[in-house]
Parts: structure tokens; sequence; C-alpha cells
């Protein structure tokens, strides 16, 4: 589903991302954990084509991110609310993802009584923009926005950040929901390690921008990634 080679990417003549070779599958959901600066949202964000690769490529279903737009029809995505569009309510919003994505108002009607509980009555009928809420809140409407086209390969940088318990567990049982049923090809960077090995079935930890572990998630692996963090030595 997505496969990269040779990527690399440096800042004022540091490397901070060098990947020989990753493949993520379809159906796989697949979690990058990591230390601050070593390289997570950098690696989105060429998976993504918003940034330029210094060598190498990323290809999504055999399509070359940088060559073509093809694979945007079946990606969702939320990075940060910069993918946003502030100054539209969250109804307007909503409305116009779903109507670039040929999403039928029945269909936005049912995925809205899905995402109920996670909205927790803060989300919709608010009277206010986007800009206007809370961070948490921005958050969950980005994360709606990516997940409403029904996409084939859903990426979410640190979608549990700033969202409080309620919220994060519901959106854990709504992302396993939907890789189940959807066979969604998953990629979810996050700090939580509880969450993140909890969601995904394969965890890969970067440092300072290359890949140091490729797990495939069990009852020890959240132990595993325990330890590597507080000792920074894999064991």
């Amino acid at each position: 589903m997505i496969k990269i080679e040779n990527l690399k990417k440096s800042y004022n003549g540091a490397l901070v991302l060098d990947i020989e070779e990753l493949k993520v599958n379809q159906g796989e959901s697949f979690g990058l954990v990591g230390n601050n600066g070593a390289g997570k949202t950098t690696l989105f964000r060429l998976v993504l084509d918003l940034i330029k690769a210094d060598t190498g490529w990323v290809q999504s279903k055999n399509i070359d991110v940088k060559r073509t737009s093809d694979w945007k029809t079946y990606t969702g995505s939320f990075l940060d609310e910069g993918f946003l569009v502030d100054f539209l309510s969250t109804e307007e919003y909503f409305n116009f993802i779903a109507k670039i994505n040929s999403v039928s108002k029945s269909e936005l009607d049912a995925l809205i009584n899905l995402f109920s509980d996670f909205f927790g009555g803060e989300i919709l009928n608010q009277k206010k923009y986007i800009r206007d809420f809370s961070k948490g809140n921005q958050k969950k409407i980005g994360i709606f926005a990516a997940i409403m086209s029904q996409p084939e390969v859903l990426v979410l940088d640190e979608p549990f950040a700033n969202l409080d318990p309620s919220s994060q567990i519901r959106l854990k049982q709504l992302l396993k929901k939907i890789q189940k049923e959807k066979n969604v090809c998953m990629l979810i960077s996050s700090h939580d390690l509880n969450h993140v090995t909890e969601v995904c079935e394969r965890i890969v930890v970067l440092e300072k921008g290359k890949m140091i572990n490729d797990i495939k998630t069990s009852e020890d692996t959240l132990g595993e990634l325990e330890t590597y963090f507080s000792s920074e030595v894999y064991s």
C-alpha cells in the first residue's frame, strides 16, 4: 500500500530523516513512536507530499506521490490545525469536505451519528467558527473530516494529544472499528505508548530520523517500548 525507499530529508544541513526501506500493507494499522525531533511528522509530511525529499521516494498503491495527485482520492489525513478551514463553522466545514469527496447527506449524517459520543455535544450546533474551538475540539473536527471520505489510507499525527480521557478512549474504539470493518491502512504517530500499542498491530520506533525497531504488537510491546524510552537502550 505504502512503500518508501532511500528517503532522506535535511533542514539547514542537518539530516532529520533517513529511511532505507519501509512498507505498510493494505489494512495494516501502523504506529510510529519516537521522542521529539525523531522525524515522525517529517515522515508523514513526505508521505502526503507536503514537503520535498532530498532523495528517495514514497509510493501509495504504486503511485509516486510527488508525480501525481491521484492518491489523494483515497487518502484521509490530519496532522495539525493547518488542515482546517478555520473561518468556517463546523457544519460549513463538514459540508464542504463532504461535497469535495462526494459524500451524500445521508452518508454524512450516518457518520456524524457514529461519532456522536466522540463529539461529546461540543462540536455541532455551537454557532462559532472552527478557530474559536479549543485545540482538543479542533482535533476532533480534523479527525472526523479525515475519516469522512472513508479512505483506504488514513494518516493521523498525534491524534490523542489535547483530547480528554473519555475522548481518547472513544477515539481508540472508533479507530479499531474502522480499521477492522473497512480494512483501512492506518498510519498513526503518538507519544502515548499505551494508546498506540492498543490501536496498532505494528509499531516502528524512530530515533534521530532512523528506524530503530519494527515490532509486531503483542502483550509485551508496551513494556518493551517503556524500557527503550526509559533507558534509550533497546533490549
